[in-house]
């Protein structure tokens, strides 16, 4: 799957999918800086995911409708890096068909996803 991490994605979260044959565009990495609209709008361009721990982008998706291909919100506060980013690659392999044009919310132990 083609992903673009948001700049509040940890570094271990990157490479955990990178080494899982993801694609994924840091903006950490490339554009560091941006603005979330310019971030959601790189990913939905791109037609990738977008991952972030900024739960702003909620925000841009509902109230202000703007386009996208997926958000996966991950609200793992409290956990390491490391096995937060294990989480990670696992909800996105178990839940791989539904979370394309959805917004995903990942806690520690369940995941929301709504469509639209």
């Amino acid at each position: 799957m083609n992903f673009v991490a948001d700049e509040s994605v940890d570094g271990p979260i990157v490479h955990k999918l990178r080494a899982n044959g993801h694609t994924v565009f840091s903006i950490a990495e490339k554009l560091p800086g941006i603005d979330d609209d310019e971030v959601l709008k790189i990913a939905s361009n791109t037609k990738c995911i977008l991952i972030t721990q900024d739960k702003d982008f909620g925000e841009l998706v509902f109230r202000m409708g703007q386009a996208h291909e997926g958000v996966v919100l991950l609200r793992l506060s409290g956990i390491s890096p490391y096995p937060k980013a294990e989480l990670c690659l696992n909800v996105i392999e178990q839940y791989a068909n539904k979370i394309t044009g959805a917004f995903t919310v990942v806690y520690k132990d369940f995941v929301k996803i709504r469509n639209g």
